[in-house]
Formats: C-alpha cells, structure tokens, sequence
C-alpha cells in the first residue's frame, strides 16, 4: 500500500464511520455494526475503494493490543490469579461444550470429521474486543463483571495458542513439542521480566519525569507495544504480552493517568479492526455457506449464555450477573478468524469451511453487540437509562 493510499483509506475510514455512526445512533442501533457495515460496503466485495484490507487488519489489530493493555492496568496481580482459578473450571467445561456442539453442527452439513474438529474448536472462544469495549467500568458490579470476563478470555487465549501450534505442527507434518513447551514456559518468565522491569525501572523513570505529560505517554506506549512484542517472539500472542505490560503497572499510582490518556488511541485503531472485519467478508461466497453459517451462529447466539450463566452460578455469582456476562461473552473471537486463515493455509481445512468459520464468526459479531447494547449498559448505549448506569 503507497502512502497515498493509505492517506486516502483512513480518511475514508473515519470520514464514513463518522456518517455511518451518525445514521446507527439515529436508528438506536451499536457502532460496531456501523463499522462493520463500512468496511463491507468499501472492500473488495463491493465498491473496492479499499482493496488492501489485509494492511488495514494489521494497523487495526493494534487496536485490541491497546484494549488489553488498558484492561490490565486495572487489575492488581494477586487480583488476577484469584479470578484465573476461579476462572478455569467455567473456561474448561464451556469450551468443551461449545466445542461438541459445533462439531456436531459443522458434521451435519456434509464437511468432513478434521474440518468438524476445526470448526468446533473455534467455536469455543468468545470475543476480547466485543466484550470488553462493551463493557462500563462506573461501578463495582461493573467492575467486578470485568474480572470474570477477563479471566475467562484470558484462559481462552490461551487455548487458542495451543490450538494455533497444534495447526502449525499439522502443516509442518509433525507436532514440535519443544516449541510448545518452550512457549509454555515462556508464560511465566516474560510476567516475572515484566515485574522486575516496572520495579526496577519503569516506576523510577516515571517518578523522575512525571511532571512531563508528554514523557509520560510515549513510555506507556513503548511499554505496551514493547512487552506485546517481546510476547510475540517468545510464542505468546501480543494480547498476552500487553496484557501482562498492563497488569505490571496496574499498582502504580500513574496506572489510571496512563488508562486514561490511551483511550483515544485505542479507539482510533479500534475501528480500523471492525472496518478491516467488513472488508475482509467475501459476500459472493455465502451463498455456499449461508445454512450451516447461520446455524453455527444462532447455536452459539443461545448456547453461550446459558451455558456461562449455569456455570457462573455454579461457582457462587450471583443470577442476575451470570445471566449478563453469559450474554456479553455470546459471540464467537477474532482468533476464530486467525484459526480460520491458518488452517487453511496449512491444508488442514478447505477453503469452504474456512469461510464457514468466517462468516459464522462474522454474524455472531453483529447479532451479539446489537443485543448487548439494546439490552445492558454500555460506552455506546441506545438508551439513556443504560449509559447512565
């Protein structure tokens, strides 16, 4: 993509969204879809005024980098793995669960038991960046969901990168398990790095330098983005790196200044991800995928809240909680569509079940924010009894 173009997509990114976002709040409807419906409109299915929207996924992913990075300063370590083993029964069993059913699904429509295996496998992951930017921090219950969300997507995370090398070993024809173990292992040191360096370093520049707002702002960032990177080298995901960037500085007195000051820019590379989202959908090829798509999508639209809400009861949370985490996880990840592209790419699947998993993933995102956002708080609510919770 030259500089030209580039120039000329994020002024038709954010000169459309703004016009499209005008018409969704008019019509009471989330912002996400009027995103989504952009990049559909502007791609290489439609009007082909963005045809590069690989590069556009790429400086938008940055976007859900930013996210975690924010969410983990508000959360304090010892918080964190408290909510992760409360957490990990509910992941296990849900996941399991999501897994049988959308296997069982995807082998009813004819596609094969390894194809089956892939979609069901995808299905078990719920969306970072739906569910977390819908959510409002403004008070404890809040709050309190946030923790519980965020434990169970991280612990989804993680399966994901596990099913990720089990995918990269299946193109290579072999399973290389010193690569998984290493990556394994590397959990754990790159959060004790990440301790050592906001004691040891980062907590003393800043209180040298705090007066400087400036400073300030480009340290978070090179800290986030640098840690995400380190994550990315030693076979983490970025996620996970900026996460864990985030939940260093979460005890530091500067952690809400930071959370604050980042929010604009997550949200400018938060829309460039649901545009690239619209733009990356191959209309002309649904028709091959509408039924099983559809099935796929409505299965998980009613499953993955009863299921998260049976089992969020079982671990003492209370109904009225339970019931709305279970609707706010409903949705399929972004990591189905990574899964997706990968198995395909390494002959695992064909290219009809790969835009299956595409296109199901894709109707969870629209159907699942528009019933969040008419039925519970959030930042981009259609009411103004929501946004005032």
């Amino acid at each position: 993509m030259h500089s030209e173009s580039i120039l000329f997509a994020i002024f038709l990114i954010f000169t459309g969204a703004a016009v499209l976002a005008a018409l969704a709040l008019a019509a009471r409807q989330s912002l996400l879809i009027a995103y989504i419906a952009l990049g559909a409109l502007c791609g290489p299915a439609a009007l082909d005024l963005v045809p590069e929207a690989g590069v556009i996924q790429q400086i938008g992913h940055v976007g859900i980098i930013f996210l975690l990075y924010l969410l983990g300063l508000h959360l304090l370590p010892q918080k964190l793995m408290h909510m992760l083993r409360k957490a990990t029964a509910v992941t296990l069993a849900s996941s399991a669960c999501f897994a049988l059913i959308g296997a069982g699904i995807a082998a009813a429509f004819g596609y094969a038991l390894g194809e089956a295996l892939v979609v069901g496998a995808v299905m078990m992951f719920s969306s970072t960046i739906i569910g977390l930017k819908l959510l409002p921090t403004t008070t404890l219950h809040q709050q309190h969901m946030g923790e519980v969300m965020i434990a169970v997507l991280l612990l989804q995370d993680i399966l994901a990168i596990v099913i990720l090398l089990l995918l990269q070993g299946s193109g290579q024809g072999v399973m290389d398990w010193a690569e998984a173990g290493r990556r394994l292992v590397s959990l754990p040191l790159l959060m004790a790095f990440a301790v050592a360096m906001e004691r040891w370093v980062l907590v003393k520049l800043i209180a040298r330098f705090d007066v400087i707002q400036e400073y300030i702002f480009l340290t978070a960032v090179g800290w986030c983005l640098g840690l995400a990177q380190l994550a990315h080298l030693v076979g983490l995901s970025y996620e996970i790196g900026a996460f864990i960037a985030g939940v260093a500085l979460a005890a530091s007195p500067i952690a809400a200044f930071i959370a604050e000051s980042l929010k604009p820019l997550r949200d400018f590379f938060v829309i460039m991800f649901f545009f690239s989202v619209g733009a990356s959908f191959e209309l002309g090829k649904l028709g091959a995928v509408l039924l099983p798509a559809l099935a796929l999508a409505g299965a998980m639209l009613w499953l993955k809240p009863r299921v998260f809400r049976f089992l969020l009861l079982r671990t003492g949370e209370k109904p009225r909680l339970a019931y709305e985490i279970g609707m706010r996880l409903g949705q399929v990840s972004e990591f189905s569509l990574l899964i997706a592209v990968l198995a395909l790419n390494s002959g695992v699947i064909g290219p009809d079940a790969s835009y299956l998993i595409q296109a199901a993933t894709l109707f969870t995102f629209v159907l699942s924010s528009y019933i969040v956002v008419k039925r519970f708080p959030t930042p981009i609510a259609v009411s103004d009894r929501l946004r005032r919770d």
